[in-house]
């Protein structure tokens, strides 16, 4: 859908037109006046002549000319008739403020009719339920709040929350905002069309996406993928840990891997920042608009490739790097554990500031290098007698204000071949600008700056301690200027990331909308286990032999077809945890002892239940696979298996489709990776095998129309992998 006209629109109707001071459309008229929008405004009320001193007119058909932007404010029961009246007579879209509609019981029908409507003539529409848009480079202030004066800048901003965008736009916090879009329940345009288009604008640097649902995950990969193809920096806030899909909420899977992690999983894959709270998305934000990670060469790299091909230290040039999303209790940072992200150096003149900064860098994963020893003797010739050399460096407050010395200890650190980033503390309360010191601290950094060969950001430790003056002064010379140590450490953090590959961000959406058929009819079904495991074996997973059996002498017969020692199972699409209920025996050798196993399982009485016998796996290390269809895109999950699986909540999320390549480099993510890899006097397993079992069971899940297959435990060896469990849930009704 074209969104032109609508962030970029050359004349505005406000429908609903008013002077009243509580009215959203008489405040639309007030900003579109201060903002300094420079094409018609006209105002549509059949009860007024003018607004504001803006024309008036009965309807939208009475209009000089049809508009570009159609802002309507009046309440929901009328707004369908405005929209399908816009859309009649060729407008570029509508901006809903009203609520009332899909989120209250109520307004479903308003919000039908409304989609209908826009669906009808290809009307976009921004909202309903939110408070529209500031196209600050167009002046097109189409909002309906208070609205200070803005200087136009290169941040995007695209919110599901109204107040997440007020909030944002009335901070002080040194952010230059291009465009921000309140879409609210986002009827007819999904965020991540928003987004898409704002990536397109070649003034914007960055964007900030705040969502409160998963939306559609083929268009968030498609705009992604524009992110990725232009060097953009991506910041996501996403509200609420959303329940799993219900398949894989009865299985283990929606336990330790639910809708939430899936969502992180591809942000992340995408090269873009999780934010934790609306701080951190707004500081990402505004670091990337000055730090584009994309265009920051790096010391080696080579000088002539385009922006977005520029390689960090380490990084993958295929852009083909696996998910790093970890479970709880895993590293915040998302980085991926035991690798070597690229060093950032730490410039404070407090030790109490370096013993904080290094501990978040800790538990973020960020390294942070020993200096060389060039560059260690350099700074001896620079710092006090009273400093020690050492990343954090504490310069100390003896050389304060001092431009040249602190110019040339910047430019030393970043000479260091083991730093790709420098973060400098600096502290500074709203009245303490007047003084000369100050200045000079700010002109030795940006001195050291403009010399050092790479990037070189500020930030605060305490969030109120950055003057919003200070901070644009810092951000006009290059350095980005952040608000908080722990935020300040999180957007280096986001800035040292590895930018991501546009391709594979294409392939997941084809994937995606590949695997996005309408619900089907019928609903969905659970399989039973002997069902699941001979899909999974004719797709060539490795799955443990067995067969059902009709009786105990049958069971006998197939304890000896089977190497005389096995498990007994109950199979039926009503048993996914076959153990809670007792459902299970193993190490099962002799005819006696299958008999009894026998006759206990059918005496538990289950119905439609058969008896499964299959052939006892040697032990190994338990690993859970599993593979979704039924979260924003699909997905292979992988993790501690069998019973640990929920009490060690440890596993990586990939997007599919997902290669053995790359499912192994999820798997050495683990914080149970060692059990695999070997430690501690453990063997080191099949994690070769391992990963190419996980490979089929993606590829399986999308070839078969599967919403989820669960294989848990996959058992790990020195030499190949195997499935004991299954469990699937396909389109159709249970029996």
């Amino acid at each position: 859908m074209d969104l032109t006209r609508l962030l970029r629109p050359r004349s505005v109707a406000v429908v609903g037109a008013s002077e009243r001071d509580d009215s959203y459309a008489g405040e639309t008229l007030l900003n579109l006046r201060a903002a300094g929008f420079a094409g018609p405004v006209w105002g549509v009320n059949p009860n007024r002549t003018e607004a504001h001193g803006f024309p008036c007119f009965p309807s939208l058909a009475e209009l000089p000319e049809a508009p570009d932007a159609v802002v309507v404010g009046i309440p929901a029961a009328g707004v369908p008739d405005v929209v399908e009246e816009a859309g009649a007579l060729g407008c570029g879209g509508a901006v809903v403020y009203g609520a009332g509609f899909g989120e209250v019981a109520l307004g479903a029908d308003h919000e039908r009719r409304l989609l209908e409507a826009a669906e009808r003539h290809s009307l976009p529409v921004c909202g309903p339920n939110g408070n529209g848009i500031v196209a600050l480079h167009s002046r097109a202030a189409m909002w309906g709040d208070t609205l200070r004066t803005l200087e136009a800048g290169a941040v995007a901003l695209v919110s599901q929350s109204g107040n997440v965008a007020v909030n944002a736009l009335a901070a002080r916090r040194g952010i230059r905002f291009h465009t921000v879009v309140s879409c609210g329940n986002s009827v007819a345009v999904d965020p991540a069309e928003w987004m898409a288009a704002l990536a397109r604008d070649d003034a914007v640097r960055s964007i900030a996406l705040y969502l409160e649902a998963d939306g559609d995950g083929a268009l968030l990969c498609d705009a992604l993928a524009e992110c990725a193809e232009r060097g953009m920096g991506v910041a996501v806030l996403k509200a609420g840990e959303s329940t799993a899909g219900a398949a894989a909420a009865m299985a283990h899977t929606g336990a330790v891997a639910g809708d939430q992690h899936v969502f992180r999983a591809l942000v992340e894959e995408a090269g873009g920042a999780w934010a934790e709270d609306v701080h951190d998305l707004l500081e990402i934000a505004k670091t990337f608009a000055v730090s584009k990670p994309s265009t920051t060469l790096i010391k080696g790299s080579d000088p002539s490739d385009k922006p977005s091909t520029t390689l960090r230290k380490g990084s993958d040039p295929s852009g083909a790097k696996p998910s790093t999303t970890l479970i709880k209790g895993s590293d915040p940072s998302g980085l991926v554990k035991g690798s070597d992200p690229s060093g950032l150096a730490i410039l404070t003149c407090s030790g109490g500031d370096s013993a904080l900064a290094a501990d978040e860098c800790a538990r973020l994963g960020l390294r942070l290098p020993l200096l060389g020893e060039d560059t260690a003797a350099r700074l001896r010739g620079l710092l006090p007698d009273a400093a020690t050399i050492g990343n954090p460096l504490d310069y100390t407050a003896l050389i304060w204000g001092d431009v040249e010395l602190l110019s040339e200890i910047v430019v030393t650190v970043g000479d260091d071949a083991s730093v790709d980033q420098i973060l400098i503390f600096y502290d500074q309360a709203t009245d303490a600008g007047r003084g000369g010191s100050w200045a000079a601290v700010r002109e030795g950094i940006r001195l050291g700056a403009s010399r050092c060969p790479v990037p070189v950001m500020v930030s605060s430790t305490l969030p109120e301690l950055l003057d919003e003056d200070a901070a644009l002064t810092f951000i006009d010379s290059g350095v980005a200027a952040v608000a908080g140590l722990r935020t300040g450490l999180a957007c280096a953090s986001a800035v040292l990331t590895p930018p991501a590959g546009a391709a594979r961000l294409r392939e997941i959406a084809a994937t995606t909308r590949a695997a996005s058929a309408p619900p089907a009819v019928n609903g969905r079904r659970w399989l039973a286990e002997h069902e699941a495991k001979e899909l999974v074996r004719q797709a060539g997973v490795p799955v443990v032999d067995g067969r059902l059996v009709s009786g105990e002498d049958d069971a006998v017969v197939a304890m000896s077809e089977l190497g005389g020692h096995v498990a007994v199972k109950l199979s039926a699409p009503s048993l996914q945890h076959k153990a809670d209920v007792g459902a299970v025996a193993l190490d099962i050798r002799g005819e006696d002892q299958m008999r009894a196993a026998h006759r206990r399982l059918t005496e538990l009485g289950i119905e439609g239940a058969g008896v499964l016998v299959e052939r006892m796996a040697p032990p190994g290390a338990e690993l859970l696979v599993a593979a979704r269809a039924d979260a924003v895109v699909p997905c292979l999950v992988v993790g501690a298996g069998g019973v640990w699986t929920e009490a060690l909540d440890d596993a990586a999320v990939v997007p599919l489709p997902a290669t053995p390549e790359r499912v192994e480099a999820a798997l050495r993510t683990l914080r149970a990776a060692a059990l695999f890899t070997g430690g501690r006097g453990r063997p080191a397993l099949d994690v070769a095998a391992a990963a190419r079992l996980a490979a089929a069971a993606g590829d399986l899940l999308l070839a078969s129309g599967l919403e989820l297959l669960e294989l848990n435990p996959v058992l790990v060896h020195e030499h190949g992998a195997v499935a004991v469990d299954a469990l699937a849930v396909a389109p159709g009704t249970d029996p």
